[in-house]
């Protein structure tokens, strides 16, 4: 089995058609977005294109389009279905389904293990060709899938000649983010939602290689049919809107104006890293939401190569808290990080576990936004609570820092330094990080609505001079 990584946009390369936005689909809160058209489409023919990032943890199905009818009769496009219990290393299934069989049944050998990364996949069904094979077809990061996984939960099979039960483009119910059949909804985030009726175009109409070889979005330029749609997000209070021109609007639930979120696949932001081995924590949010309850470790998936700003909310914490801080993670629970206690021995700081004979003091109570910054050239981090530096700290000059590490400080260098922290004992701590893309919290404050000096991210407070939100664009890609 092999597994897929999108690739990483390189610096200096601005993609032709930048992606302002994306939805955010929070699994807890049963998000979809619904619609039954009034008269059918061409379902013998039809093109689905989407970008999407993974959110939450474990192997689960998550939908990315279904429809058809609850109970016996649905299609659609899914993630982690058919590898039994592989640690997030879920396939795609492509497929319609009908009474007790599946008409027909794609599924990749590939899967998508990358949490950190945007993915591009388009989906092709034509029962009209003569040739099986080209009936339905799998494009992911502008490549066509042609080896499938035979020990799927069903055998692979491609639509018969002209088969018109499909039921994507039908009458029935069409979701988005969540199964027609059941409670199955799709965790993280998608953006640039396309639906062709009536055409079976290839991912080439939608994204391209640059000449640096990276794929990236392009403007699509086609027409979309009766029953086509495209769904971007462009607006907070209306997330279903249809952009096409059809006017082809989803209804939507369990989704609110927080939900857009400004990471996308031409700014890929920072979020934490479900792969983590050592971490029990229940992530949420996009992978920015936390709940952890034993002893757990949790670190983010970008490094701190940059000057970077960010905010962690306290949602939550026991006598004991945890703690918050910076490393590299290479070790057990508590090595190779530089952190600050949030509660208990509140503003202590220690160093690889041990205490590092720092003190920034005062308590974080629950509901506090500390705000962090860190310097890789200098090694300096700075640390505040609720707008105020602690240590009288000063980011933008330099002065008044809560800790400068030496070079030699995270034991043999293991992997590259990113955001993190750890939690002790059986006391509970639930955080929720901002690093630029969602200034609310997921819906627990309001934003600030400050950004850094590149004009990028929502900040509840002001992003000290020199200092900026950790995603890709600030990177330089």
């Amino acid at each position: 089995m092999s597994i897929i990584k999108s690739p990483t946009l390189i610096r200096g390369v601005a993609p032709p058609h930048p992606i302002e936005q994306s939805i955010r689909f929070n699994s807890p809160d049963n998000p979809a977005m619904s619609k039954t058209f009034s008269g059918a489409g061409t379902n013998k023919t039809w093109t689905f294109s989407c970008w999407f990032k993974r959110g939450g943890k474990e192997e689960t199905r998550n939908m990315i389009f279904s429809a058809g009818s609850a109970g016996n009769s649905f299609g659609g496009l899914e993630l982690g279905h058919g590898y039994g219990a592989s640690y997030g290393r879920a396939p795609l299934r492509f497929y319609n389904y009908t009474g007790s069989g599946y008409d027909w049944s794609l599924q990749t050998s590939m899967a998508f293990a990358d949490f950190s990364a945007w993915y591009h996949v388009t989906v092709v069904c034509d029962t009209t060709n003569a040739v099986a094979s080209e009936r339905a077809r799998i494009y992911v990061n502008g490549v066509r899938i042609t080896d499938f996984n035979s020990s799927g939960i069903t055998a692979n099979s491609f639509p018969s000649l002209d088969f018109a039960g499909n039921h994507w483009m039908g009458t029935t119910e069409h979701d988005i983010g969540t199964s027609i059949f059941t409670t199955q909804n799709f965790d993280g985030y998608l953006a640039e939602i396309h639906n062709i009726d009536g055409q079976a175009l290839d991912c080439n109409s939608f994204a391209e290689f640059n000449s640096s070889g990276i794929w990236v979005p392009k403007e699509y330029t086609g027409s979309y049919g009766t029953n086509g749609f495209h769904i971007k997000g462009e607006s907070a209070s209306d997330l279903g809107n249809d952009s096409s021109g059809n006017n082809n609007d989803f209804t939507t639930s369990g989704l609110a104006s927080h939900d857009q979120v400004s990471d996308s696949p031409t700014n890929n932001f920072n979020t934490i890293n479900p792969l983590n081995p050592l971490s029990d924590g229940t992530l949420s949010q996009g992978n920015l939401k936390n709940v952890l309850s034993g002893n757990d470790q949790f670190y983010t998936t970008q490094e701190l190569g940059i000057k970077s700003y960010c905010e962690v909310r306290v949602d939550a914490l026991s006598n004991y808290g945890g703690t918050l801080g910076l490393g590299t993670f290479g070790g057990d629970d508590d090595d190779n990080s530089l952190v600050f206690q949030t509660n208990y021995s509140s503003g202590y700081i220690y160093l690889n576990g041990g205490n590092a004979s720092a003190n920034i003091g005062g308590t974080v109570s629950a509901g506090d936004i500390v705000m962090m910054a860190y310097d890789p050239t200098t090694r300096k981090w700075w640390v505040g609570v609720n707008g105020t530096w602690r240590n009288s700290g000063d980011p933008a000059n330099g002065t008044g820092q809560v800790y400068q590490h030496s070079t030699t400080d995270f034991g043999d260098g293991i992997g590259a330094i990113v955001w993190g922290g750890w939690k002790g004992s059986a006391n509970g701590l639930t955080v929720t990080w901002n690093f630029g893309q969602e200034g609310t919290f997921g819906g627990q404050e309001t934003a600030g609505g400050n950004s850094d000096g590149n004009g990028i991210g929502n900040f509840k407070y002001s992003v000290p001079s020199g200092f900026l939100a950790l995603c890709t664009k600030n990177l330089g890609s």
